[in-house]
């Protein structure tokens, strides 16, 4: 469909349906001016004369399992109603553009961008290449395309910006060169590929699956090269609650280091033992292992290990308080899973920098805002700066945001949504 025709078929409702499916009706007519607005971007910038399509990949919050997926564990996720979106077209040759708003423009020859750097630099076009590699290396098909990216997965907010910019890269790709054919899981491995590979970040994989998947998954990468999925139908919204992320203000872009010891101290930890990860051992192991353990890795790796361990438990349990409808039990384990992130696996507040701790006040303005009230409060994804994740009761839901936002600035409780789908052709 022309550019202006794309245009006309939003503002025209041809998308409504689609839109309330994916966003809600009270969101139905802010998408419909946004897309509108993205349409008009990619015109300026690309043609107004060229065939293209209307794309969305949600952002993703870890609702169990903290710190679990590179080390073969067990994760319950969701998606969430912000979302990167993108209007894209073919074009002849082997460039890729993506002008990403906010951002300079990508430029990618991928003909000749085709191995990882020496040294990764961490841009966004190592991304792009890393999704074209990876599509070549499992036999799909490839080509040039210009696209315009727009997003509210706010970059370092811990509801997985890069994973939903890689998944839309694989999105794209999918649905211009390869007929859609392509399973949103295997879109997804072939994005950890490229933030592991070109990247050089070592993820594990639930962002990307949860980006790419959609609704609420229980995830269990005991096989990584086949991920058990499993989708849970409940409804928070319909239960009375609202899943909000409080973005405290910190950046995950210095925190590389940070991130990338949580899977080396548990991984050195199951090599001590013989294994590859930590979910080929046990805790027994470890407890008996603990004075050798000590003597060479320290006592931080030993209760990083055993979190992993507890927050297992944890998520086959949550998982089974959701499919029974119990939120008492769901909350109970959301609550201990926060306090042991806090406590255990340590990634609250980076040691760089330990007079900055947003994420330690934000948790303890939660507890004391939502004492007494049947609620969860716990750390939100990666952790170390970012974002806290509460789910609070509807009618509790503007007083809890007017405590954050006088902490943390007007905007920063963000109130969602869980929605049905992940990435998506509109």
């Amino acid at each position: 469909m022309k550019t202006s025709e794309l245009k006309a078929a939003v503002l025209g409702g041809a998308f409504d349906q689609r839109f309330t499916y994916i966003y809600g009706e009270s969101a139905l007519e802010a998408q419909k001016a946004r897309y509108a607005k993205a349409i008009d971007e990619f015109a300026k910038l690309y043609g107004a004369d060229r065939d293209a399509a209307l794309y969305s990949v949600a952002g993703r919050s870890e609702l169990s399992g903290n710190h679990t997926d590179h080390n073969f564990g067990c994760v319950i996720a969701a998606s969430i109603d912000l979302d990167i979106i993108a209007v894209a077209a073919p074009s002849d040759g082997s460039v890729i553009r993506v002008k990403s708003a906010g951002f300079k423009e990508d430029v990618v020859d991928i003909n000749t961008f085709t191995e990882p750097l020496e040294t990764p630099e961490g841009h966004s076009n190592e991304l792009i290449a890393g999704m074209v590699a990876g599509f070549r290396k499992d036999g799909y098909k490839v080509g040039g395309f210009d696209a315009y990216t727009t997003s509210n997965v706010l970059k370092g907010s811990g509801i997985s910006s890069s994973a939903a910019f890689e998944d839309m890269i694989g999105n794209i790709l999918n649905h211009i060169y390869n007929d859609g054919k392509i399973d949103n899981v295997e879109i997804a491995k072939l994005s950890q590929y490229a933030e592991n590979r070109f990247f050089g970040k070592p993820c594990g994989l639930m962002d990307q699956v949860a980006c790419g998947v959609g609704g609420i998954v229980a995830i269990d990468f005991a096989d990584p090269s086949k991920p058990l999925i499993d989708k849970l139908d409940f409804d928070i919204t319909a239960a009375g609650y609202n899943l909000c992320i409080v973005n405290t203000g910190g950046n995950h872009a210095d925190l590389t280091d940070d991130y990338a010891s949580v899977p080396l101290e548990m991984k050195s930890v199951a090599a001590k033992l013989g294994k590859k990860v930590l979910r080929e051992t046990d805790e027994d192991a470890v407890i008996a292992a603990i004075p050798q353990l000590r003597e060479t890795l320290g006592d931080r790796a030993i209760m990083r290990a055993m979190h992993f361990f507890a927050e297992n438990k944890r998520v086959a349990a949550q998982k089974a308080a959701l499919a029974a409808g119990d939120l008492d039990a769901f909350f109970a384990g959301v609550i201990a899973s926060g306090r042991s992130s806090f406590c255990y696996l340590q990634n609250v507040y980076t040691t760089k920098n330990v007079s900055e701790q947003g994420l330690s006040l934000a948790l303890c303005l939660a507890e004391r805002t939502l004492a007494g009230k049947k609620a969860a409060w716990r750390v939100h994804g990666g952790g170390f700066a970012g974002t806290i994740q509460a789910f609070v009761p509807t009618a509790e839901v503007e007083n809890f945001r007017r405590v954050m936002d006088a902490a943390f600035g007007e905007g920063r409780c963000m109130v969602l949504r869980i929605r049905p789908v992940g990435a998506v052709k509109i």
